[in-house]
């Protein structure tokens, strides 16, 4: 087995999994290993918040910001887009106009890839 993702031909490095736990899991896995425990903490702390509210709302808002941070890294353009803008971000004063234009571009990101996993 290769240590590579497969690379498909419209430049995705794997096929957008299934929105369940386990599959998100898996691919992230194949993708961006090293963001393997920040989801299970995220996940963690979703499943103990639904268990104290007694509602399934923050497992549901578990899956829609995870299934599309998968979007983002399977999309080599998706993840270029991201890391540009947050350098900008991190590098520049909030009055500045190049700053507010990044964060316009993180949230279009965000967006554009949260759409097209749902």
């Amino acid at each position: 087995m290769s240590a590579q993702p497969d690379s498909h031909s419209d430049g995705e490095l794997i096929s957008r999994p299934p929105r369940t736990p386990d599959a998100l899991r898996l691919a992230l896995a194949r993708i961006a290993p090293h963001r393997l425990a920040e989801m299970e903490r995220q996940k963690n702390e979703a499943f103990s918040l639904a268990a104290e509210h007694g509602a399934i709302g923050p497992i549901r808002s578990w899956l829609t910001i995870w299934a599309g941070e998968v979007e983002i890294e399977r999309r080599p353009e998706l993840a270029a887009r991201r890391q540009a803008a947050e350098r900008i971000v991190q590098t520049r004063d909030r009055e500045d106009p190049e700053w507010r234009a990044a964060m316009t571009e993180l949230r279009s990101v965000i967006n554009e890839a949260r759409e097209s996993a749902a």
